[in-house]
């Protein structure tokens, strides 16, 4: 069972940045890849940024790449995404999870079983 907490989120100015956390407790985080998502209002939660359980591997979105960077800190059970040059379509509820089985590296996210509450981000143009 793994608890996540996100954090960070705020009222930003386009071209600004942002970096998210999300605090893990619970067992065997450092074994599960993390993925952060998003929703804005009347649109579906989508796929953000991926990384791999020891952090070798990661996958953004092609809205994203570039500008937002996902990283972790196993040693502290957390994981980060760092938002740069952020735009007003960037606004969203963002999550962080992590998915049902141990070492999984995926973009889906029906495979994420463990949700944080989500942080908003909103960037103003």
């Amino acid at each position: 069972q793994v608890q996540l907490v996100e954090s960070g989120g705020r009222l930003v100015q386009a071209g600004g940045s942002l970096r998210l956390s999300c605090a893990a407790s619970g067992r065997n985080f450092s074994s599960y890849a993390m993925g952060w998502f998003r929703q804005a209002p009347g649109k579906e939660r989508e796929f953000v940024a991926v990384i791999s359980w020891n952090g070798g591997n990661t996958y953004y979105a092609d809205s994203v790449k570039g500008r937002f960077t996902i990283s972790r800190d196993n040693a502290k059970n957390t994981g980060y995404l760092q938002m740069n040059s952020l735009k007003p379509e960037d606004t969203a509820v963002y999550y962080c999870a992590a998915p049902f089985t141990f070492f999984r590296f995926t973009v889906i996210p029906g495979d994420f079983r463990y949700w944080g509450q989500g942080t908003q981000v909103t960037v103003s143009s």
